[in-house]
């Protein structure tokens, strides 16, 4: 790929707490690998291990979501040829930077982050005289961690959800700061791209499928495994013959993602002439087992075989820092911390 070729670069974090699941895919994943074989966009993907802390003080726990994480992505074909796949802990650069950006990010810039405000919100609630109790600095910062992962690389579009805008808008003040600051455009404001057709899938019990619900359908698990959670999707009490309504039923919200628009029509039709839930069951069941089969197979080996998940996360640190080099060369001689010898 020639720089000149590049029409914009495009920065995905992956946050190291969880097993992957379907919605994490569907919403997420899936779109991302797409992108990640257009040869028009650099694309950046990482595995966001230092944000993982902020949240999660189980070393096993992101040892494994870590492996795990990096499998899925590599099993479901993410291409590294031309996307930069790398670990954030890898990339010394990155917390050098998010300490730079600290020292000109206004503290009430980060009073009114979301997540510091809810925290706030709920100590309040609760009577605490502290407002602060349980606040990390991780967890106050933690905006300032996010600008520096997008600007190092001078991502110019960053794929979020709408709860997600408001740090890419921190990122933009903080950078425009400090551009203004240091007298030169050494970072892009990024945008915010939020795909308002990006699918939410409902869990297990018909709330959205997320691991603090424990609602969840873990993508790789095993057939049987699979036909057992499928088996327990809620569904209403509607015998077979009676029509049921599939807009407003998980099974077909879940079918209705890896199938195309005959097949979609086709299950619609089924619904109206009273498909029974059993059979709803079985037909999900064999469409995600047939997407997921190969894919899975893939997953296995790799887990197998971390050392080869290693050479490839490595592969993209050294890509990765290739870039940020140069780049924390030119931010410290902007700052005054540059050698001697460049005088």
């Amino acid at each position: 790929m020639t720089a000149s070729s590049v029409t914009s670069r495009v920065l995905t974090g992956i946050t190291t707490t969880g097993t992957p699941h379907l919605g994490n895919y569907v919403g997420a994943i899936r779109p991302a690998i797409q992108a990640s074989q257009d040869p028009s966009v650099q694309s950046y993907y990482f595995l966001a291990d230092f944000h993982a802390l902020i949240k999660c003080q189980d070393p096993q726990r992101v040892r494994e979501s870590r492996l795990e994480i990096a499998a899925t992505w590599l099993a479901l074909g993410l291409d590294t040829d031309n996307a930069i796949f790398y670990r954030q802990s890898d990339i010394p650069e990155i917390p050098e930077l998010t300490w730079m950006l600290s020292c000109v990010c206004a503290k009430g810039l980060m009073n009114r982050a979301h997540a510091y405000k809810a925290s706030v919100a709920e100590n309040e609630r609760a009577g605490n005289q502290d407002p602060d109790k349980g606040v990390t600095m991780g967890l106050f910062g933690y905006p300032v961690l996010m600008a520096a992962d997008i600007l190092m690389f001078n991502a110019n579009k960053v794929p979020v959800g709408r709860d997600q805008v408001q740090h890419i808008e921190m990122a933009r003040d903080i950078a425009g700061r400090f551009n203004h600051l240091f007298k030169s455009q050494y970072f892009t404001l990024p945008e915010a791209v939020v795909d308002e057709q990006t699918q939410v899938l409902s869990g297990l019990d018909g709330r959205k499928m997320s691991k603090s619900y424990d609602n969840t359908i873990p993508l790789f698990v095993s057939e049987k495994k699979l036909l057992k959670l499928v088996r327990k999707i809620k569904t209403n009490s509607l015998e077979p013959g009676e029509p049921k309504d599939a807009d407003s039923c998980t099974l077909f919200q879940i079918y209705s993602a890896f199938v195309d628009a005959e097949q979609r029509a086709d299950m619609r039709r089924e619904y109206e002439n009273g498909i029974g839930w059993g059979a709803a069951k079985d037909r999900l069941f064999e469409v995600l087992n047939t997407h997921l089969r190969e894919p899975r197979e893939r997953y296995n080996a790799l887990m197998e075989d971390p050392g080869y998940i290693e050479q490839v996360l490595q592969s993209g640190a050294q890509r990765a820092r290739d870039e940020a080099g140069p780049t924390m060369e030119k931010l410290r001689q902007a700052v005054g911390l540059g050698r001697f010898s460049d005088l």
